[in-house]
């Protein structure tokens, strides 16, 4: 049933959810207007690498550093999360850990130019590969995998085109995910997702993109009647 639902809602309607319902790309939108474009894709990634261990949900974070960073001439990652993060209401643990992570990334990412970046864009695989790298990670970390997938995000808005998630990148395990995961499956969300995806078509990245949000409290009847009709189904057998 979880399989044929997520077929029918395809990667159409996981790009409906993403650009309508997901709260975390309205936050990217609404920076991507006030940040020079290479500073908004390179904030992003950084901030999707240290989304753990929040005090908030995860919309309530990516708004506060969306807002946060509309205001803000970044010249340095390392120095503006230095100023950001002590201050933050919603990721106020492990800070100094976080700002480590960030100067690990920050030499890769400031090598990158735009036109790189969106290269890296369309082949999302090699950017995972290479961020995992850079930070000196497992390439199935859940911050990696999601910073992947809020790289897609960020660039999609800045280069108006969309490219889907590659289907061997994995979805973020995260506490939504594994929660409802746990109420399908034994199986790891990583190796159950990843079966959904190759029986549907729908890549991993993607059916985070379909269950997060409502978990996290979106309004589907938002969404266009046949979508909704399915997405409503979705959710009484994942609440």
């Amino acid at each position: 049933m979880i399989a044929e639902l997520i077929r029918e809602i395809g990667i159409g309607g996981a790009r409906y959810i993403e650009e309508n319902l997901d709260e975390q790309f309205q936050a990217l939108k609404y920076l991507s207007d006030r940040q020079d474009s290479e500073v908004f894709i390179k904030l992003v990634v950084a901030n999707a690498l240290i989304s753990y261990q929040l005090t908030g949900r995860g919309e309530q974070w990516w708004w506060e550093f969306a807002r946060h960073f509309s205001n803000v001439e970044v010249t340095s990652l390392h120095e503006a999360y230095s100023n950001f993060l002590p201050a933050s209401r919603y990721n106020r643990r492990l800070v100094e850990q976080k700002l480590r992570r960030i100067k690990r990334v920050e030499g890769f990412l400031n090598s990158l130019s735009l036109e790189e970046l969106s290269r890296y864009y369309e082949n999302m695989r090699s950017f995972w590969l290479a961020l995992a790298k850079a930070v000196g990670s497992e390439r199935e970390k859940k911050t990696v995998v999601f910073a992947v997938k809020m790289f897609g995000y960020a660039s999609r808005v800045v280069f108006s085109e969309f490219i889907p998630y590659p289907m061997e990148i994995p979805i973020p395990e995260d506490v939504r995910i594994i929660r409802v995961t746990r109420k399908l499956t034994q199986e790891s969300p990583r190796k159950f997702w990843g079966k959904i995806a190759r029986q549907t078509g729908v890549p991993p990245l993607h059916i985070d993109s379909i269950i997060w949000p409502m978990l996290g409290g979106a309004d589907v009847h938002k969404a266009p009647e046949p979508l909704r009709l399915k997405l409503l189904k979705l959710y009484k057998l994942i609440k």
